[in-house]
């Protein structure tokens, strides 16, 4: 079983990166907004350097009060080969050892229903020697046989974690096919209802699943989503997310972002560690105030992409352009805590210099935004046969790739495409790609690397 060590409680610091100035009449400003979570958690992150931050630590306990969910598909297909459903539970038994003593946590059973496996009743298991092995002695008489409704998955996760007084709610999510026994819009309306209470990293396994449906579990409840092509690998997959998860000390966090009159946010975008699109996610805060989910923080740092229109003014003329702050709500449901935050602003000048230059950390997230969607548009019109567009978008892909350094992904479409020259972005579809590779490239297409310094 993994010892966590806990210290202090997580510092957060909020830096700003841009270029402010702006020609005459100009009115989009551009901002990547780093945050980072230090001090508190067991798991990951590398503090990002540069601008002085402002920073703010969360009060609370050294060791939050947390609940998971391991949803396991238990469908017919997961008996495709025998091997697959062994793998799984020996991969949700690794996740339970991994469970920190007092984690309140249960499993559930999906296929075309879900069935609570442990403890039963509603209820949640408090981790301790016992309860671990009660759960991994329930997992060992898992069969496999049913369809496939996942939605009914996260509502009866949904209900189990709403059973308890935890700060940390968490899902992990396993299937190994396609959603057929429940409609698309099924599943949309169990997101929509799970969203906001817990997240939940999901895993595809083998290759019988359907990518934007793990992908968009994944991006609803604000976790993870990758492929574990191999069965086998499941156990070591399963223990990183639940040490992962055991990692978070602050959950529901926010991005709150203020912009003064006459100014919009164009759009809110996290660009790493992963690309995801919050600006439909929006919630009021007041006037001129709206915040962005960012779900719970561990020891970690995440970068965020935003777009300001302001009203045009003239030369010599500054403003603050926005103020990002991030939030937690308050534990009596008064006002809000602010962890820290910073500002953005705007500065118009007639030097064409100065107004013209990019910024490096928008050029390079701009172009990592841009890498996933081509990426997903090429393998797109390669599954419906558009060849010659599918060329065009990969070969963009691989060219933005090497611009940016982003070396996993460009080893990904070497799987999918025969590079010609990097530099120009000229490829030749492969004429045989296997499944897991074109898999593979299509989940991860959104992980992001950093700005080199």
């Amino acid at each position: 079983m993994a010892v966590f060590a806990k210290s202090q409680v997580p510092q957060f610091s909020v830096e700003v990166y841009q270029n402010p100035y702006l020609p005459e009449g100009g009115r989009e400003v551009n901002a990547i907004v780093t945050v980072t979570s230090t001090g508190g958690g067991t798991t990951g992150g590398i503090p990002f350097a540069g601008a002085s931050p402002t920073a703010s630590a969360v009060p609370g306990p050294s060791a939050p009060s947390a609940g998971v969910v391991l949803m396991v598909d238990c469908s017919g297909s997961m008996d495709y080969p025998p091997t697959k459903m062994r793998n799984a539970r020996d991969a949700t038994a690794a996740a339970v050892d991994t469970l920190r003593d007092g984690v309140a946590f249960a499993v559930v059973a999906g296929t075309h229903k879900a069935v609570e496996v442990y403890p039963g009743n509603g209820r949640l298991a408090v981790a301790d020697p016992a309860t671990r092995a009660g759960a991994k002695e329930a997992l060992r008489r898992l069969q496999a046989g049913g369809g496939t409704a996942i939605g009914t998955w996260l509502r009866l996760a949904d209900r189990l974690l709403g059973s308890a007084d935890v700060a940390i709610r968490h899902g992990i999510l396993l299937t190994d096919g396609r959603n057929e026994h429940e409609s698309p819009e099924d599943l949309r309306a169990a997101l929509d209802a799970c969203a906001g209470r817990f997240t939940c990293d999901a895993r595809g396994v083998g290759t019988d699943w359907e990518v934007k449906e793990v992908t968009g579990i994944a991006a609803a409840l604000l976790g993870t989503a990758d492929i574990v092509a191999d069965p086998g690998g499941l156990a070591a997959d399963f223990t990183s997310m639940m040490e992962t998860a055991m990692g978070k000390e602050v959950a529901d966090v926010a991005l709150r972002l203020w912009t003064p009159v006459g100014a919009e946010i164009a759009f809110v975008k996290q660009v790493a560690p992963t690309v995801a699109d919050l600006t439909a996610r929006r919630t009021g805060a007041g006037p001129r105030a709206g915040d962005y989910p960012t779900g719970s923080w561990g020891d970690e740092s995440r970068d965020y992409h935003l777009c300001v229109r302001v009203n045009a003014a003239g030369t010599g003329q500054e403003m603050l352009a926005a103020r990002a702050s991030l939030i937690v709500p308050a534990a009596d449901g008064g006002t809000p805590r602010v962890l820290a935050q910073g500002l953005v602003r705007a500065v118009w000048t007639d030097d064409l210099a100065a107004s013209t230059a990019i910024n490096a950390q928008v050029a390079h997230y701009t172009g990592q935004a841009e890498l996933a969607q081509v990426i997903q548009q090429g393998l797109q019109a390669r599954k419906s046969g558009d060849f010659d567009g599918a060329t065009a978008k990969l070969g963009r892909a691989v060219q933005l790739a090497a611009r940016s350094g982003n070396e996993d992904t460009a080893k990904l479409l070497s799987k999918v495409v025969d590079v010609v020259d990097v530099a120009t972005g000229t490829v030749r579809l492969k004429a045989k790609v296997a499944d897991a590779d074109e898999m593979t490239l299509e989940t991860r297409s959104t992980k992001t690397v950093r700005v080199k310094k």
